[in-house]
């Protein structure tokens, strides 16, 4: 058996939306330490929709297909779906990824929603802070 699928090949050797937004309604980065992954996500908002998505990953495979798929699985969709997007999602639309790997969805799941939080602190829009965990919030790492 394969240790990744043809999706996360696929969109690994052809990734799509790749690239920035200059002028990006809002950006999120984010980064893991242990793997040295880092995903920049930029989105353009129109009208409660995500117009446009590009992403920067330096990183893995996985941390590039994860990239890709992310993008693709928001592009076009409002603002709360792309909220919803969970690392679990990513993953089964790359048709799974390694154990090991998981941590890529994770960080795709994450840089969309600091993308999302810039994107409300840019504009003014009030949110829900529980929705965007950070560090100072969070006890999954011990930081």
């Amino acid at each position: 058996m394969a240790l990744y699928s043809e999706k996360v090949m696929d969109h690994f050797r052809s990734p799509r939306n790749v690239g920035v937004i200059e002028d990006a309604d809002g950006v999120g980065e984010v980064g893991n330490a242990k793997c040295g992954d880092i995903m920049k996500i930029y989105l353009k908002i129109q009208d409660g929709v995500i117009a446009d998505v590009k992403f920067e990953t330096f990183g893995c495979g996985s941390a590039i297909a994860s990239s890709s798929m992310a993008t693709e699985l928001i592009k076009g969709k409002p603002i709360d779906q792309a909220m919803a997007l969970t690392n679990r999602a990513v993953a089964e639309a790359l048709d799974g990824l390694p154990a090991h790997k998981l941590h890529c969805s994770v960080l795709a799941e994450e840089a969309i929603k600091a993308a999302l939080k810039d994107y409300y602190d840019r504009h003014g829009i009030a949110y829900d802070p529980s929705l965007f965990p950070d560090c100072d919030h969070c006890e999954g790492c011990g930081n």
